[in-house]
Order: C-alpha cells, then structure tokens, then sequence
C-alpha cells in the first residue's frame, strides 16, 4: 500500500499550510471524496497550487489509481497547450474538486502509473515522465531508511508542488511515514525558522535557500534544532556548506536525483556529510560511471520511470541494457561516494532548483521581432546557483533586456527568464556554423 496511514487514520496533522491544516482522519475524508469522482477516468491534471486541495486532489487520484499531471501555475501558455496536448487529461481540477458517490478503491498494481512530471530537456518541447506507484514506494523507504525518518518527522519546506521534489519527496514522503508536512507556502528564512522551533525536524530544500539562511545569522538557532537539513536540485557550494556549519552547528546532507529516477544517492543520517559529494547509492538503486572518470553516471533499479509519455524514441535513447543514462558526469571516491562534476549536455541550466534548457529558452527569444540570432547559456550565480544569460544579435534597434525576459516569462514561465541580457555583433561559430558558447562564458 502506497500510503498506509490513510488505511486507518488518526487524528495526527498530515497537513499544515498556512491556511489551513489537515488531520489524517480528514486528508482521508476529503481525498475519498475526490477519489470517487476520479474512478474510470484515464488521467487527470491538476493545477498545483501551493495549497492543502492540490495535495487532496493527488492523493485522491493517488487512492483512485488515476495517473496525476502537475501543472506548474506558472506556466507559459505555450508550454500549457503542449502539456494538455500530450497528456489530454480527462479533467483539469483548479478550484472545483470533483466528488462522487462511494465505491471500493482496491490498492493498484505497482506497475500502475502515479505520476506523470513534464521536465524541460535541452532541446524541444517538455517531455512526460510516467513514474509508477512502485517507483515513489521503494525510493521513499529507502530515503527513509538513509535518513532515520520515521512518522514522527515533521518535514519543513518552501518547494513548489509540481515537480518530484517538492511534491514527490517533500509531500508523498511524509504521507508515507505517517509523518507531517509543514509546508510554508513560500521559502523565507523567517518563515523556515519559525516551522523549526515549531516541532519541525526535516527541512527540504534547495541550495539558493540555505544561500539565504547562512546570509541571516541572527535565525540559526532554530535550524541548529533541525535533526536533518537536506539540499538537492543542485549542488550545495562548498563555501555554503561551511558557513551554515558554522552558524548551526549543522553539515547538510545532500542527495542526487532526477525526475525519471527519483532519489539515486545520498549521504546518510549517520555518514560523512562532505562538501561537493552526494554520498552512496539508496538501497535498491545500482549505479555505474560508464567511461573514463569523469563518466557518465547511469543508473538501473525499482526508482526508475516507465516512459517518456508518447515520445518511444526518447525512452529508448535513454535506456542501454535496462540502465538509464542520466547525463550528468561524476567520479566515484575509493570509499563509493558520488562527486557530481557536469552534465554531459552543457546546455542545461541548473538556477534556483530548477532544471532549464537552453534550446527552450532560445526558440522563445527567437520568436521576438527584435532577436536576429541568440544563444542562451548559464553563468554562476551566488543565490541562484546558475543564472540564465542571453546573448542576442539583434534585427534593427536593440529592445530593452527587461522585454526580452518578460516575452520568455509569458511563453514559458517565469523562472526561465534571462536574468542577464547581453547584446553582441555575432554569435561565434564553427566551420560547421554551430555555436561555440563556450566562448560566450
């Protein structure tokens, strides 16, 4: 059974929003309710709010045994109309949650579609990535065994609902322990501070957040409580990592995942929490460098997703002998950890825990009138990790950096914008006329 404590539930918090908190007994309620009306349908999407009824609906859908498209509330129109078009849901809940008369809901297959996350690529429109109910299941025990979490984890964070992280790791891990969710509706350090003293035990979050908490000393205390501090999305600078050891007395754990494979490694509870590493492989996930170190990581195990929806070509490409080719470039330590050290494809942009794609970005910026050539890249960024940069040749007169951002943010979605607008006579090339973008950096 995928959430075990809806079986029987408790008068325990589940929930804890800001507006509003919910107890197992009435998180079970409500998501029966929606799960009655989502019988028989093939798939749903759901707007995903940062709010308690986006966690119903997919916990509904979770008890129905209907696949689950988050959708980024965000999100550009342009982007919108390809996710609806791929997925064609049978219903997209926002306001209105569905209800029906009640009916068994017999726990499905664990082959049996839970999800299905749309990620940027490099190149192209966003792809779906079907991940299976057995695949949250098995990942989620054993982070919970990694880190020692158990139903009395009170798990802290800012995270949106619409990718893995937030919803899968942050919202259906605690639900599976019996545990928790203190969602803050957006990260501050105040906010984050105050869950802590709070009863939180755990906070998720990514490395532009601790950027944030080692930059407000005057709150570390409260995260001195925390049993667990944990960062993923990218990697946590060494230089972060010292100075929130410093001020809390805390080293952080970090881990290292993927939308199509959910958590692959990480540092234990009781481990060697080292700067610029993301410890071991979970149990159950093996995990191979391909190549001359520093090789490409590929990954096999019970984590992994099923398809890329509608794309067999793309599922394939990804797959060699039953291993997933992550893409991302890593060397292993003699004691087995993971030191991740690039990305096989350079144009991908990792700002602010999300993972962007340089080719998106760059066929929205072509669609301006003004924009003649561009290419996109990413730079460091003391808060963001990486920011996204554009260099445009421009058609006639330059048009302000600010109008160029604002035309990505409207046909893809704000966290995508260029931070950083550069114009330039030309973009070099190579014989071949590709685009030498290290030569931009």
């Amino acid at each position: 059974m995928l959430l075990p404590a809806l079986a029987s539930p408790s008068s325990k918090v589940a929930l804890r929003f800001p507006e509003r908190e919910l107890t197992y007994e009435q998180l079970a309620r409500e998501a029966r309710q929606v799960a009655y009306g989502l019988v028989g349908k093939r798939r749903v999407a759901v707007w995903a709010h940062v709010r308690p009824e986006t966690c119903v609906v997919v916990v509904g859908a979770l008890l129905a045994g209907v696949p689950v498209v988050p959708l980024n509330p965000k999100v550009g129109e342009r982007e919108l109309a390809h996710v609806l078009a791929d997925s064609e849901p049978d219903l997209v809940v926002d306001d209105e949650l569905p209800s029906g008369p009640p009916v068994d809901l017999p726990e499905p297959d664990g082959e049996a579609p839970a999800l299905i996350v749309y990620t940027s690529g490099t190149t192209g429109p966003p792809k779906g990535v079907v991940l299976p109910r057995r695949a949250l299941a098995t990942n989620l025990d054993a982070l919970a065994k990694a880190w020692a979490w158990t139903g009395d984890d009170v798990v802290v964070h800012g995270l949106p609902l619409f990718h893995v992280h937030g919803l899968g790791v942050g919202v259906i891990g605690p639900l599976r322990r019996g545990g928790t969710v203190h969602h803050l509706g957006s990260f501050s350090v105040v906010k984050a501070a105050g869950a802590l003293r709070d009863g939180g035990t755990m906070l998720f979050g990514v490395p532009t957040m601790y950027h944030r908490i080692a930059a407000e000393p005057e709150h570390a205390e409260a995260f001195g409580k925390a049993r667990l501090l944990v960062s993923g999305s990218a990697a946590l600078p060494a230089s972060v990592h010292e100075r929130v050891e410093q001020l809390t007395g805390q080293r952080v754990v970090e881990r290292y995942g993927m939308t199509e494979t959910l958590m692959n490694t990480s540092v234990r509870v009781d481990g060697d929490r080292r700067p610029g590493t993301v410890g071991l492989p979970l149990d159950g996930v093996e995990l191979r460098v391909v190549g001359d170190e520093p090789g490409e990581i590929e990954v096999r195990g019970p984590n992994l997703f099923l398809e890329y929806l509608n794309r067999p070509d793309a599922t394939r490409e990804v797959f060699r002998d039953g291993w997933f080719r992550t893409g991302d470039l890593a060397v292993v330590e003699p004691d087995g950890y993971v030191r991740i050290v690039g990305r096989r494809a350079t144009d991908l942009i990792k700002s602010g825990g999300y993972k962007i794609g340089a080719g998106e970005i760059e066929n929205a910026l072509l669609e301006h009138p003004a924009v003649a050539e561009v290419a996109v890249t990413g730079e460091p960024d003391d808060d963001l990790g990486e920011r996204v940069v554009a260099w445009v040749v421009v058609r006639g007169e330059a048009p302000e950096p600010e109008a160029l951002s604002d035309h990505v943010a409207r046909l893809l979605s704000p966290h995508k914008r260029p931070r950083v607008v550069r114009f330039v006579d030309a973009l070099p090339r190579n014989d071949m006329g590709k685009v030498l973008k290290r030569e931009l950096r």
